[in-house]
């Protein structure tokens, strides 16, 4: 890849970053006052909302073309739709830091599925940041001291582990299928489809939740500003940087989320997240030189 683009990309993945991983702490403080999947189904309401009124104003709304449709469903079922349900049932369930973490490591389902699925080839220096990579992350989610006989910790692991699968489907067929139209423009109709996977399952598994007054303010910050730019950034980064950087990339937005939830929500700051956070640190540099 020439410098300037990549360049481009990692500016787009370090927004990705901020905005993201300052998400999930500010997610888990909202669920004091709101039930997981009224949250996300607000997060992606409001979000459609915005991006529709921003590209209206521009006289840029417009139904999407029929090559870019596959993109917009994908990322509509998978990253919009299913990561949302998943990542907010999980976050219920374990600490905001650990979501942060699990949610975002794709990097065991991104390279070797952009091996399989797409035909990249991949430096031995880059397998070695995604194993780098992964240590970091397994540092950071501290396994040892997760009571695995207790139900919900099994749970919430099991369902973030799923929820970095389908953030990976959505990567691969964009970068399979890449939709012709500028991403921004179709960031409406693919929270539109997130939005509607969402809906019938809050209704049907919480039909007594909603979003109460304290969570309003987190919801406004995370659905009119980190969702949809947020969005944009990351998948913009994952189609323009290849596979194995974009994975090992992605893991800096749960070491800040990790940074926020000590700092703000008063989670343990030890050994294994400072060791994590270099070793993820050490991970980025290594795959973006090699």
């Amino acid at each position: 890849m020439n410098p300037m683009p990549m360049a481009s990309a990692f500016r787009l993945l370090f927004a990705a970053v901020i905005l993201f991983g300052g998400a999930w702490p500010i997610t888990k403080y909202a669920l004091v006052d709101a039930t997981p999947l009224w949250f996300g189904t607000g997060r992606a309401v409001l979000a459609a909302l915005v991006a529709a009124a921003l590209l209206a104003a521009l006289g840029r709304l417009r139904f999407p073309a029929a090559e870019d449709r596959i993109a917009v469903l994908f990322l509509g079922l998978f990253q919009l739709g299913g990561f949302f349900v998943l990542t907010h049932l999980a976050v219920a369930l374990v600490p905001a830091g650990r979501t942060a973490v699990l949610s975002n490591v794709v990097t065991y389902w991104l390279i070797p599925l952009s091996v399989l699925v797409l035909g990249e080839k991949v430096s031995r220096q880059r397998w070695l940041a995604a194993g780098l990579g992964l240590a970091g992350a397994a540092a950071l989610i501290g396994p040892w001291a997760v009571d695995w006989s207790e139900t919900d910790p099994l749970v919430g692991h099991i369902l973030l582990v799923l929820a970095g699968l389908l953030w990976t489907i959505a990567i691969i067929a964009t970068r399979k299928w890449p939709p012709k139209t500028p991403m921004f423009e179709l960031l409406p109709w693919c929270f539109g489809i997130g939005a509607l996977v969402l809906i019938p399952l809050a209704l049907i598994m919480e039909p007594d939740g909603g979003v109460g007054p304290v969570a309003w303010l987190p919801l406004l910050y995370i659905g009119l500003i980190a969702a949809p730019i947020g969005t944009w950034c990351v998948i913009e980064a994952g189609r323009k940087l290849p596979g194995a950087v974009a994975s090992v990339g992605f893991l800096m937005v749960p070491a800040f989320g990790v940074l926020v939830s000590t700092l703000w929500l008063d989670e343990p700051l030890g050994w294994d997240v400072i060791i994590g956070g270099l070793l993820i640190g050490a991970s980025v540099v290594l795959a973006t030189r090699g």
